[in-house]
């Protein structure tokens, strides 16, 4: 079934065209990821999707009765006091029911023989009303969202909405479009303030939610992990794609392989009949050459994708000098904001040519320690340092490093003083900055623009060592790719704080993972570590599924009851009785086993080498074994427990 159509539609500002004859059908449960440069549109599409602003032309049909609910990349809670209620807001009537509904409760009861007829109809409908929006779920299915989102759901109901971080009001705007009772959801951005780890769980309530979802992202592996469509916006108009992220990606590269070559043959035409035409213009040809001349002027000229959506910015990051082979040290360092512990006795060395990959929770400490790195906070214990001839550059991730009081012209001038104005404005045009946008103040621009301009001045420091704290979160797609790319061919040191799972998998050589003040340094890539991690998960799976069975056991134990035994079953009996308490003591054995094997995977510190990865693996494989011998001892003991019983009651 149709939800939303979108029909030959333009948008136009004066006279700038945002994008024009846009077409695409939106069906139920359909999961759209959509594409494109920074002020391409996306933003602008949603707002027509929702009707708050109106195509210059074009028609867009949603379906009657259609609910959509838009998260925005900028959030308020209107009404709202606590974290909860503000996680809860699309339901404040069925809130107010509730309360209604525990009031009327109340005087009924006082009221006794009393009670009238007109109250017990209210209270009927009400309860009637309340059960059919379903009230008895709304607080389990607020609290669901609220702990897979990060936040503790108990103390939401007490905790103001003004202790929040910024970061944290965004998780909460979230959590607020996820509860509501939305047929399409609209999501601009929604991993911007999330961790690894409340990524995942997205993923994994959007793989399984019934509901339209249309969503803004510059994630690839996100987008990779949850649409079955695509609209990709370039060349001021829209392409609609039909199936993952991975299949877009192929049919965008057909489709411009196709537009290049017909710009190709077309250019070559044109300069056939261009030649035609200066040969013959004046001689007996004259009029099939002016015919010609006259068609050509005509033609509509084709240009190849890169012409048609300008290329995305060019970022070269050179090095002055090689740099010391150990680039930062750390030896025991512990780390401290406001009487709390981020980092306890955290030692380790960077080495000249590492790409660090730091992940680890919200607010764990990361941007703390880069800070700290760069000499800016300071530390409680330890030694941190930089290493000899180690020139750093430092990407914020609230940007701060860009000037807001200056023109972009003035922020590039004053780190090259010497060049001329020519040669200022071709580095900001390699940045998408050309003409009078140079001399635009940097408070006046949006956030891919402030972090274009905070990558141009990087790449005029020419360090060798990088630390990049989420460098991607501003940035579109198509940018992401040229920060890639020029990461990937930088000569120095990069320590990498991001959430960006498709950049740590092209980029890491070597993995932080800051977790309860304690930061485990893994000598492996981005992609070895999370396989570590899936084996991990799947040990504490075994290990919690062979708890519940064990469990089960010995309540089966500890309730049995047996009969006294006649004499003609008692050496029977007997007999079984040894037999159960031979496999109750291989059961405590392999038991015994299991915890061992359990507990040996679940540390940390045995995946920080290949050696304790291969380890891990073997370790595996035998918690298999011991699982499956351990679930055939279970059965016999449950057929030998089971003939005990037969023989006790004859």
């Amino acid at each position: 079934m149709t939800q939303i159509s979108v029909s030959n539609v333009s948008v136009e500002f004066g006279a700038t065209t945002v994008f024009s004859g846009v077409t695409f059908t939106v069906a139920r449960g359909e999961r759209w990821g959509i594409l494109g440069r920074n002020g391409s549109g996306k933003t602008t599409l949603f707002s027509l999707i929702t009707g708050t602003q109106q195509p210059t032309s074009g028609v867009i049909s949603r379906q009657p009765g259609l609910r959509v609910a838009l998260l925005e990349q900028h959030r308020e809670f209107v009404g709202a006091e606590t974290v909860w209620e503000a996680a809860a807001g699309e339901f404040a009537e069925l809130l107010a029911l509730e309360q209604s509904l525990a009031d009327q409760a109340h005087k009924l009861a006082e009221a006794g023989e009393a009670v009238t007829q007109q109250m017990l109809e209210r209270y009927d409908r009400d309860l009637e009303r309340f059960q059919r929006e379903d009230g008895y779920t709304l607080a389990s299915r607020v609290d669901a969202v609220l702990d897979g989102l990060g936040f503790n759901p108990e103390n939401a109901r007490t905790q103001s909405l003004t202790q929040l971080s910024g970061g944290e009001r965004g998780r909460l705007g979230l959590a607020r479009q996820l509860v509501s009772p939305a047929d399409v959801l609209l999501l601009d951005e929604p991993t911007n303030h999330l961790d690894l780890e409340t990524t995942r769980w997205l993923e994994e309530f959007l793989r399984g939610t019934d509901r339209t979802v249309l969503l803004i992202s510059h994630d690839r592996a996100f987008l990779a992990n949850v649409v079955d469509h695509v609209l990709h916006l370039e060349a001021g108009t829209a392409f609609p794609y039909a199936g993952s992220y991975e299949s877009f990606v192929m049919q965008r590269n057909e489709r411009r392989l196709s537009q290049q070559r017909a710009a190709d043959k077309q250019r070559k035409f044109i300069a056939e009949e261009e030649d035609y035409i200066r040969r013959n213009i004046a001689g007996q040809n004259s009029k099939q050459a002016k015919g010609r001349r006259k068609r050509l002027g005509r033609l509509p000229r084709l240009t190849g994708p890169a012409a048609a959506q300008g290329g995305a910015f060019s970022l070269s990051l050179d090095v002055t000098q090689r740099g010391g082979d150990q680039v930062a040290v750390s030896r025991g360092v512990t780390i401290e904001v406001e009487d709390r512990t981020l980092i306890s006795d955290f030692s380790a060395t960077i080495q000249r040519g590492d790409v660090i990959g730091f992940i680890g929770p919200n607010g764990s400490g990361k941007s703390t320690f880069l800070r700290s790195l760069m000499g800016e906070r300071g530390i409680v214990a330890g030694e941190l340092r930089l290493g000899g001839s180690i020139i750093p550059a430092f990407y914020r991730q609230d940007l701060a490093q860009v000037p807001t009081d200056r023109t972009l012209y003035e922020v590039i001038s004053e780190l090259r003083p010497h060049w001329e104005r020519r040669m200022v404005q071709g580095h900001l045009g390699r940045f998408g900055f050309s003409g009078d946008e140079v001399q635009r103040r940097a408070d006046t621009l949006s956030g891919g623009e402030q972090a274009r301009v905070a990558l141009a001045m990087m790449m005029l420091g020419r360090a060798n060592f990088l630390l990049l704290d989420e460098p991607t979160n501003h940035l579109d797609i198509e940018s992401v790719e040229a920060l890639e790319d020029a990461l990937a061919e930088f000569q120095g040191t990069i320590l990498l704080v991001s959430h960006d799972r498709a950049l740590l998998d092209a980029l890491a050589t070597r993995v932080w993972i800051l977790h309860d003040r304690h930061i485990t340094d893994f000598h492996g890539s981005f992609a070895e570590w999370e396989d570590q991690s899936r084996e991990r998960k799947h040990a504490a799976e075994v290990a919690l599924a062979e708890q519940e069975a064990l469990r089960r056991l010995r309540e089966k134990k500890a309730t049995q009851r047996r009969q006294e035994s006649t004499d003609e079953s008692r050496a029977s009996l007997r007999e079984v009785q040894r037999q159960v308490e031979e496999v109750e003591r291989e059961i405590t054995a392999l038991e015994e086993n299991v915890d061992e094997l359990t507990r040996l995977l679940e540390d940390p510190e045995l995946y920080t080498s290949r050696e304790g990865t291969e380890k891990s693996l073997a370790a595996g494989k035998e918690l298999e074994e011991r699982r499956r011998k351990l679930d055939a001892a279970i059965e016999r003991w449950t057929a030998l427990t089971e003939r005990a019983e037969k023989l006790a009651v004859r």
